[in-house]
């Protein structure tokens, strides 16, 4: 599981570095690709993905899912709701695969452009999972899906194992977004 939240971060920074979207990228560098396009990402390229720079203002949604995951697929119109709602507002929303490695180019993106997602997606592919696990937030215990909202300083302020409930998620996106403003 490390292995492939590894791969989906490294992904994810290659996607922000390379593809463009609308709203501004993070200081990061990671940016929205086109709904089926993913990118492999490691550890490394997760902690970038999560480090906060002080010029980027805006709260920051993660989530953590998989193709086999059922209540991640559940869940994923709502998010993908969330990213169109919000993005304007200042959201920068990154989905982060936890699929296999070799699901990169099939599965994954199949299932994006089912959904219509536009926020950038990225699949970790890492050998062990609990660094990456730990480097998200040392409450998580791996459990899929799992959604993080980090404010502008890089602290969770809404964490949520398994499917959401959207008008919690809201409720705390619409906050972070407030004092931004």
């Amino acid at each position: 599981m490390i292995i492939r939240l590894s791969l989906f971060f490294a992904g994810l920074a290659i996607v922000v570095c390379f593809a463009g979207f609308s709203p501004p990228t993070q200081s990061n560098g990671v940016r929205a690709a086109g709904p089926s396009e993913v990118r492999e990402i490691n550890l490394d390229g997760l902690k970038k993905i999560l480090q906060r720079d002080g010029k980027d203002t805006r709260p920051l949604l993660v989530n953590f899912w998989a193709t086999w995951c059922d209540p991640c697929r559940e869940e994923f119109p709502d998010l993908v709701k969330v990213d169109s709602d919000y993005r304007k507002k200042g959201l920068n929303f990154i989905a982060i695969s936890l699929d296999d490695i070799t699901d990169i180019k099939t599965a994954v993106p199949k299932f994006l452009t089912e959904m219509k997602a536009e926020m950038p997606v990225v699949l970790l592919n890492v050998n062990d999972p609990e660094p990456a696990i730990k480097a998200v937030d040392t409450n998580w215990d791996g459990q899929l899906p799992a959604t993080f909202l980090y404010d502008k300083d890089g602290k969770v302020v809404f964490r949520h194992f398994g499917k959401i409930q959207p008008d919690e998620l809201r409720d705390a996106i619409d906050k972070e977004v407030s004092l931004k403003q």
